[in-house]
């Protein structure tokens, strides 16, 4: 075990320890805090009876719970830890901070603890599957990969088996960037458009988190930015280490880029390196070629050119991202369920096929635009099934855009993801592509977009 994780743990015997949000990253936490020694607490918006089984089970084992509305009073605890969807600002945890308490998050203190070398990416469409790439290539080339964050995996509890050959490779959200203080080795940013602005106080906060992932790297850092976003774009000149770019529109001075005849090259100064294909990239979308292009650019220099290209032809994507459910009668069926903002929905599955297909779409409002994605749904979709609090929203944008006529697309509207599936293979024919691409968060209906795309699959699947 690396000697500060060592020390730290040792430094936590005695000392009271409390977790905002009992779930996701918290929870492996608890567990491991309590086998250190510290006294532990949780807190909780939710009540004892929403808890259920695990109340019941921190309970048994001795953890004191702070629940309900007043979960935040007397805020009094050593070490606080809130989890990534809680506001870094609120007030409970400035005076906290005041009165010298130490409040910090799993992956703050895993970053701050990690003794091997760090990939993240963030973004605010792509991140999952480019650190997914990432992770693929280091472990083709015989990398020991710790791979979690936003990914879906807290890392902090396999700290101690955490070598200094080893490998973590990190998926960064704007919640959890926006109180770090360190930044990774090789940081990455897929692209930037608005996002999360119903827990963002505006863009410029949403755009500033995201910052933090490359802003405290030395000179021997390496990001890498997205050359055809103007926000990342306009990121270099705050780089303080090696400035890698990808762009699928012209070369970049250093960094991947895809040329006229679709050939993907790495460049360093006047020296052009071919890496392969782009038609080689067995994931289908122009999206998913500028995945690749961030991911060869983090990875350049550690993982040999003939890796990339095996892992480019064999890695079938990550799940509920354009993947195929089944066909039936002729229908295709497609979940999409990450597609959680119109960018992401039009970026990916509106960008992916040669025919007008039947797009269900709506859900949680994040309070962001969808005009833009009104006139993409025009060319690309011939029936719309709406649903949600963006049902309306989306349809506004729709019936918008300069070349929308009445019908084309049909639009029709449903109360839950049972009546959509339905209205969809009754509207369906041979031939026709069905996708749940909703450019809308889950939380009206779901616990997070997984679930959602869980419970489609579900329903197509028992489809007869």
């Amino acid at each position: 075990m690396d000697s500060r994780v060592e020390a730290f743990f040792d430094s936590v015997k005695g000392k009271r320890v409390t977790f905002c949000g009992i779930g996701g990253s918290n929870l492996p936490l608890i567990s491991l805090f309590q086998e250190k020694g510290a006294v532990v607490s949780a807190r909780d918006r939710r009540t004892r009876e929403a808890l259920g089984k695990t109340g019941d089970d921190l309970e048994a084992r001795g953890v004191a719970l702070h629940l309900g509305e007043t979960y935040l009073q007397n805020l009094d605890e050593d070490i606080i830890f809130r989890t990534p969807g809680m506001k870094f600002t609120l007030p409970d945890l400035d005076a906290a901070r005041a009165r010298g308490a130490a409040v910090t998050s799993e992956m703050e203190l895993f970053f701050d603890l990690c003794p091997c070398k760090i990939y993240a990416v963030t973004g605010s469409d792509g991140k999952t599957t480019t650190t997914t790439i990432v992770s693929e290539f280091l472990k083709a080339a015989g990398k020991k990969v710790h791979l979690g964050g936003n990914i879906g995996r807290p890392l902090l509890p396999e700290i101690e088996r955490v070598a200094p050959d080893d490998v973590a490779v990190v998926e960064l959200s704007s919640f959890q960037l926006i109180s770090m203080r360190r930044s990774p080795d090789v940081a990455v940013v897929t692209n930037l458009s608005p996002n999360h602005l119903d827990i963002h106080k505006d863009m410029q906060e949403y755009i500033d988190a995201k910052k933090n992932i490359f802003l405290h790297q030395n000179a021997f850092g390496r990001t890498v930015l997205n050359a055809d976003n103007s926000i990342t774009a306009g990121f270099a000149p705050e780089v303080r280490g090696q400035l890698y770019t990808f762009s699928r529109r012209g070369r970049c001075a250093y960094g991947a880029w895809v040329d006229e005849a679709g050939r993907i090259l790495l460049s360093q100064g006047k020296d052009d390196t071919y890496v392969m294909d782009a038609s080689e990239i067995k994931i289908p979308g122009a999206i998913n070629v500028e995945n690749y292009l961030a991911a060869i650019c983090a990875v350049w220099g550690d993982v040999p050119i003939d890796i990339i290209r095996v892992v480019a032809r064999n890695f079938g994507g990550v799940e509920h991202r354009a993947e195929l459910v089944r066909e039936l009668d002729g229908v295709k069926w497609y979940n999409d369920s990450i597609g959680t903002s119109p960018t992401r929905t039009a970026r990916g599955t509106l960008s992916l096929y040669d025919r007008k297909i039947i797009l269900i779409a709506g859900g949680y409002d994040k309070k962001i635009p969808y005009d833009d994605l009104g006139p993409v749904i025009v060319g690309k979709v011939k029936t719309l099934v709406l649903m949600g609090a963006t049902g309306p929203k989306i349809e506004a944008a729709v019936k918008a855009a300069p070349a929308y006529e009445e019908g084309s697309p049909k639009i029709l509207h449903a109360r839950s993801m049972e009546e959509a599936v339905a209205i969809c293979r009754a509207e369906a024919q041979a031939g026709d592509i069905v996708s749940l691409s909703p450019a809308s968060a889950s939380f009206d209906l779901y616990a997070n977009f997984a679930e959602r795309g869980n419970h489609f699959k579900r329903l197509v699947n028992a489809l007869k």
